[in-house]
């Protein structure tokens, strides 16, 4: 009986799960950024924290292919209208002049097992609740 029941609510209980790994991913990206901004410069910083004030995470949605998505990343535009996915990639990658200062890559690494657990937790809680 709760196995039928929890075919009928995997619409809403998918998007949930994702959303509680998205989260832990989001924290572990907005502290490595904090982090980086404005380290190792050789002049002082000039950051307005724009960057890291437009990084969240979009609602887990359905695609065409039936997959559900939830997606951490930075909102656009900036209002001096660059682009906030170009300064991240600067800083991610470095350019000439300016050494590599990864944020990201290090935050999927060492978050992936802990966001993982959250969605277990969550999807444990979710089936209990049924």
């Amino acid at each position: 009986m709760k196995i039928s029941r929890l075919a009928d609510k995997t619409d809403t209980i998918i998007p949930k799960v994702l959303d509680a790994g998205a989260e832990v991913v989001e924290s572990k990206v907005r502290s490595n950024l904090a982090s980086v901004i404005g380290s190792g410069t050789k002049l002082p910083s000039r950051s307005t924290g724009e960057l890291l004030s437009s990084l969240g995470t979009t609602p887990a949605l359905q695609d065409k292919n039936g997959d559900f998505n939830a997606k951490v990343g930075f909102a656009e535009p900036r209002s001096d209208g660059d682009s906030n996915a170009k300064i991240a990639t600067i800083l991610e990658y470095g350019k000439s002049g300016q050494p590599a200062k990864p944020f990201l890559k290090p935050a999927k690494s060492s978050s992936k097992s802990a966001a993982i657990e959250a969605m277990k937790a969550k999807l444990e809680s979710e089936v209990n609740g049924i």
